[in-house]
């Protein structure tokens, strides 16, 4: 056998388990959810596209998603904020106060999602610390309805998926030569002006990766979602929930799993081009 043949095959077998393991865990079960939402009706009697109609068809069901994908790019730019504050700061300190930095900022990650979210439940109810300060400082007369809305649920997103935006910011923001902010300050640039000019652009591909994770993370988000949501807030990971345990209508749910993973790929997508472009890969 040729070497460049004996080559190839040795490729192909180290590249093959990998393969089965998609294969058999991604690709098999998104096959199956694709056949099941294109089933008619929950008796598995026939075959169609009446699920997807039947979503489209309803207002309801379109203003679910819309809400769902809101939700998630308000918490996705949030967490933008907030973290690519907290990588600026990480990256000016001295390292003792990055290493106290970095543990408390991969700390979420190491407690579970359940924890995390019945803590912002404590945190954002009316008898919860919010409204207890508030309260005790006399700025307001009676409790706030802050818990089971929009803007708690944007607000426990951002922070739990904090991690996921903050560390590929830390990343880009150390790898940027530190030879160019002097350049532009000895060129007689102030601080902030060669932030804006240097840093922030030369960051942006960690800021869209970041973004990239939050998203995807916080559209998904079923814990986060029913808790802080209280079930009041009808959003796509409950309601395929709701549709498949409790209604037993399993190729509607999985139509709007189909229609919720659509979604969040198109966006995706729409980052990951930005992304290419920020980094010179697309030329316009």
């Amino acid at each position: 056998m040729p070497a460049r043949s004996k080559h190839i095959f040795s490729d192909w077998q180290l590249v093959l388990p990998l393969t089965i393991f998609f294969a058999s865990f991604v690709f098999g079960p998104f096959a199956l959810l694709v056949v099941i939402s294109l089933l008619a009706d929950g008796s598995f009697s026939g075959m169609g596209a009446d699920q997807y109609i039947r979503f489209f068809s309803d207002a309801f069901n379109v203003t679910i998603a819309v809400q769902t994908l809101w939700i998630a790019l308000q918490a996705t730019a949030l967490a933008a904020i907030v973290g690519y504050s907290l990588a600026y700061i990480y990256t000016l300190s001295p390292p003792m106060i990055q290493r106290i930095l970095l543990f408390l900022i991969v700390l979420p990650l190491l407690t579970s999602a359940v924890v995390r979210t019945f803590a912002w439940i404590v945190i954002l109810g009316r008898e919860g610390i919010v409204n207890s300060v508030l309260l005790h400082l006399g700025l307001i007369e009676a409790p706030l309805r802050i818990l089971y809305t929009p803007a708690a649920i944007v607000l426990a997103l951002a922070q739990i998926e904090m991690p996921l935006m903050v560390l590929p910011i830390i990343t880009a923001l150390t790898n940027i030569d530190p030879h160019m902010r002097e350049a532009s300050e000895v060129l007689g640039a102030r601080k902030w002006r060669t932030f804006f000019m240097v840093t922030l652009p030369l960051s942006i591909p960690g800021v869209l990766a970041g973004c990239l994770l939050v998203f995807a993370a916080s559209a998904s988000a079923f814990v986060v979602h029913t808790l802080v949501g209280g079930g009041q807030n009808m959003l796509m990971p409950l309601y395929i929930y709701q549709q498949a345990i409790q209604m037993n209508n399993y190729p509607f749910a999985a139509a709007i799993a189909i229609i919720l993973l659509s979604s969040v790929l198109s966006v995706v997508m729409v980052i990951n081009f930005i992304g290419r472009r920020s980094r010179g890969f697309v030329h316009a």
